[in-house]
């Protein structure tokens, strides 16, 4: 039993993976800073256990004691070499040779042993397949030494597992062109390998020339050729081949073996059971490999009844159990039935002294990670290094992965970086936990740093963890290494999703590195890889912030190409950026030609560029394509029209916008559209003459108004104070639609605050006679607002009496804050709870109401923590509140 310490050794035999535990043990809690080392694991043993504080270095140590007792140093060393040239390397005859040099000067004593235990443990160590062919050949090309039959087997064995098929036929291609010194015998090689290779037919085939020629298999190809068939479903061949073993008097325990298999493959389970019963009655040694197969089967059909009722009957028969035990300890753990596995375990254990092999082990510390039941992988764990169980590269890759679930990282990394001490060659799986967990745990770098000695040893992690690691270095802002990232992903020809190539394109424009992004761009471009929508409106987004319109446009025009749909706003933003270069007439009627040329003209291609060309302050440009669609024979619609009102107004060009509008009248009727344009239009352009005069000129032609001219009209002529104008509209608005937006409302309000006009304007218009009509509630609640009058000053009361009048929003209540605060700042707290209790989520001009009243207060200590708070949320104080700082 290993012992960690020298200052623990006093406490007895011990596991030292008993240093992982808790002392209060609650499930998937683990922790090093209070370590146990428990005096004995006997049931009668009631003393407490010692509490330790051991550091992350004295796990690590107990678990490099465990992992160093393998004893599999040579074996390593040997893959090491193989794997140190690369998958290059079957290509590569100067790779060929340095391997060679450096396995001679390892002096192996090549036996037929020594080498099914290399390819032995190539196979169950999850080495690179390409390593045991490349071993395999050296092997056979050394002075003394020639495969055997068993050696033969094992590296077909092993091509076979890997599925690599086409691999296997060359092989033999190759060995029947060579004859390979044969010193095996060469046709059953051949039958061996074509069988094992997953072609029977081809197999049968070339034993039947062996027998034209009087030649025949030996016992050992006879029943690899007789497994094959059974494995492949070849039932027929089967009972011909059975019968050519039995006239030759090669039957034996493997024939008996593959004959329960043949049953099982069946489905005839009765057949195969009675099968079993006659090889006890002869006392035959077969059945506990056999009992396996059955049990197996059962399984698969889901009799797991039936298949324990049978290892029972069987136990007390004396058969051997190991083999059935493992069998279905091995199904119990594929079909999720792990409490059943572990009660399984235990039982056997203390009756039967079973103790399962490491690859048992394995596969069930491997399902309980996947659960999270970390508190039982702890304990088997503990109980395979108690048991004297050499762990395998598969089982220090699970205490990688268990540790990092855990929440151990760093003795996870301290056990990465020594890897080399004890041989451990981390799998896909581990390097995902690994990378991932340290993303968790903010060490961005050191999974970077993981992330490329995994690609250097030949594995790229899962698309989940790329997509996290990738997440956290562009949020990060690590985009160097991102790029990098990206590099080596596209050199292996391996595909992120498009969501992670347009965060990282989306982060690198943002960082103001557009051209990364478009080399990014272009290497997907090279590989073709389409990129999303989205990414090329982040891009064009970029270049049209760095003044790069040509680059814009040329994104445009693949997007295009690419069969994604272009909006009128990024048409907009790629032709304002194409205005602001040089030449931009020249720039922008390019781009109009090429989308002319590419598409069938149409008025939709034209409304975008007028549109373009208005938002750019390019009018003129904006009536030449104009003009250009009617050269062209298309006939403007209503969009066109308003499109280009739109591009007069935005740019104060009010003459050409009301000539326009009187050229529209020739060409069509004149409706609620068009005269929303021309006033919301001059409302913008600080034109209320004009805005009035279309207005009534709506209600001349029995045009309604539309609310969106109500709103801008208002809002315009109560800047410039013309409020008698303004009591008029809302009381027409009353009469016609008889309500009144939250838009207006606010702003009535708002300007109440100002200002006693508006309340006088009120009352020599309209006054208050009707005390139950909403005009009068709205008369009284500008008083109020305004001073005029004196209302209950609760805010319940307000909000009914705005309520009848017009819907509450986020600026309601800002105004009611406002309002509250002058004369009861105390109050404000609770009107900002009463706010979120509405469900709304306070704003900028929210947080600085009240910033500003406690400092008009000279409640400063206050003031600071509402203005921290405010800061948290991403908002920043009024300039009039900075004043008062």
């Amino acid at each position: 039993m290993i012992m960690l310490l020298n200052s623990i050794k006093h406490a007895a035999k011990s596991s030292p993976i008993l240093l992982l535990k808790n002392g209060n043990r609650n499930r998937d809690s683990y922790s090093y800073s209070c370590l146990i080392l428990s005096p004995s694991r006997s049931p009668n043993n009631s003393s407490p256990p010692n509490h330790l504080n051991l550091s992350a270095a004295d796990v690590v140590a107990s678990f490099k004691d465990w992992f160093k007792a393998r004893n599999t140093a040579l074996l390593d060393r040997i893959f090491t070499i193989l794997n140190s040239q690369g998958q290059a390397a079957l290509d590569d005859a100067s790779s060929w040779r340095a391997a060679d040099l450096a396995l001679s000067h390892l002096n192996l004593r090549l036996s037929e042993t020594f080498v099914l235990q290399v390819l032995s443990y190539g196979r169950s160590s999850s080495q690179d397949v390409l390593s045991c062919l490349k071993f395999f050949d050296w092997a056979g090309r050394q002075p003394g030494f020639h495969h055997t039959r068993a050696t033969f087997h094992s590296i077909f064995k092993i091509l076979a597992k890997a599925k690599l098929m086409s691999l296997t036929l060359e092989f033999l291609q190759e060995y029947m062109a060579h004859r390979y010194i044969h010193k095996v015998r060469f046709h059953d090689t051949l039958v061996m390998g074509y069988a094992i290779a997953g072609k029977p037919e081809m197999a049968l085939q070339l034993f039947g020339r062996m027998r034209f020629q009087g030649l025949d298999l030996d016992d050992f190809a006879y029943h690899v050729l007789l497994n094959a068939l059974v494995e492949e479903s070849c039932f027929d061949a089967v009972d011909m081949i059975a019968k050519q073993i039995s006239m030759r008097g090669l039957e034996n325990d493997m024939t008996h073996s593959i004959m329960l298999k043949f049953w099982c493959k069946q489905n005839k389970l009765d057949e195969a059971e009675a099968y079993l019963r006659r090889l006890v009655e002869g006392g035959n040694h077969v059945v506990g490999h056999g009992l396996s197969v059955i049990v197996d089967a059962l399984c698969k059909c889901k009799k797991f009844k039936h298949a324990f009722t049978l290892l029972e009957e069987f136990r007390e028969l004396n058969v051997p159990m190991e083999q059935a035990y493992g069998m279905w300890l091995r199904n119990l753990v594929q079909y999720g039935r792990l409490n059943g596995a572990l009660e399984f375990l235990k039982g056997k254990k203390s009756l039967d002294g079973y103790v399962p092999d490491v690859f048992r082990y394995n596969f069930l510390v491997l399902r309980l990670l996947r659960e999270n039941r970390l508190e039982d992988v702890c304990d088997l764990l503990i109980e395979m290094e108690e048991d004297g169980i050499s762990p395998d590269k598969i089982t220090m890759n699970a205490v990688l992965c268990f540790l990092c679930k855990a929440g151990m990282v760093d003795v996870a990394i301290e056990l990465y970086n020594s890897r080399s001490e004890f041989g451990l060659s981390l799998n896909g799986m581990a390097y995902n936990y690994l990378i991932n967990v340290l993303c968790g745990n903010g060490g961005i770098d050191e999974a970077y740093h993981v992330l490329r000695n995994s690609i250097d040893e030949g594995y790229f992690p899962g698309k989940k963890t790329f997509a996290i690691l990738a997440d956290a270095l562009c949020r990060e802002g690590k985009l160097d290494k991102m790029k990098e990232l990206v590099v080596f992903a596209l050199e292996r020809n391996v595909m992120p999703s498009n969501s992670l190539y347009d965060k990282f394109i989306e982060a690198l424009c943002k960082a103001k590195r557009v051209e990364d992004g478009y080399l990014i761009h272009g290497e997907l471009s090279r590989i073709n890889k389409d990129m999303a929508r989205s990414t090329y409106f982040h891009l064009i987004q970029g270049f049209n912030k760095s003044n790069r319109g040509d680059i814009a446009a040329r994104l445009l025009l693949e997007m295009q190409e690419k069969g994604h749909r272009v909006t009128r706003k990024s048409i907009r933003t790629v032709i304002c950026c194409l205005c602001d270069m040089q030449s931009p007439e020249n720039q922008f009627f390019k781009l109009l030609e090429i989308q002319l040329s590419r598409f069938e003209p149409s008025s939709h291609i034209y409304d975008f560029f007028i549109d373009g060309a208005g938002h750019a302050k390019k009018p003129e440009l904006a009536r030449e394509v104009f003009e250009m669609m009617l050269r062209s024979g298309i006939k403007p619609t209503l969009s066109s029209d308003i499109l280009m009102l739109h591009s007069y107004l935005k740019n104060d060009r009010i003459s050409d916008a009301l000539n326009f509008f009187n050229d529209v009248r020739q060409r069509r009727s004149i409706g609620r559209r068009l005269y929303s344009t021309m006033v919301v239009g001059l409302c913008k352009a600080n034109r209320a003459d004009y805005a009035l005069k279309f207005m009534e000129e709506m209600r001349a032609n029995n045009v309604f108004p539309s609310m969106e001219c109500y709103e801008y009209l208002i809002q315009l002529l109560c800047a410039k104070k013309c409020y008698d104008l303004v009591v008029g509209l809302v009381n027409e608005l009353e009469k016609t639609r008889g309500h009144i937006t939250s838009f207006i409302g606010n702003v009535l309000l708002l300007h109440s605050f100002r200002t006693k006009d508006l309340y006088r304007a009120w009352i020599q218009l309209i006054g208050v006679q009707d005390e139950t009509s909403d005009v009068s509630l709205l008369g009284q609640l500008i008083g109020a607002f305004s001073g005029c009058i004196e209302v209950s000053q609760e805010v319940e009361r307000l909000e009914e009496m705005i309520e009848v009048c017009f819907p509450l929003d986020i600026y309601t209540y800002n105004l009611l804050l406002r309002k509250l605060s002058v004369s009861h700042v105390d109050h404000t707290s609770e009107l900002y709870d009463w706010i979120c209790q509405k469900g709304y989520e306070p704003n900028r001009w929210t947080y600085d109401i009240i910033v500003h009243s406690l400092l008009r207060k000279g409640r400063r200590d206050e003031a600071s923590r509402w203005v921290e708070e405010m800061f948290r949320k991403g908002f920043d104080l009024t300039e009039n509140t900075k004043l008062l700082i």
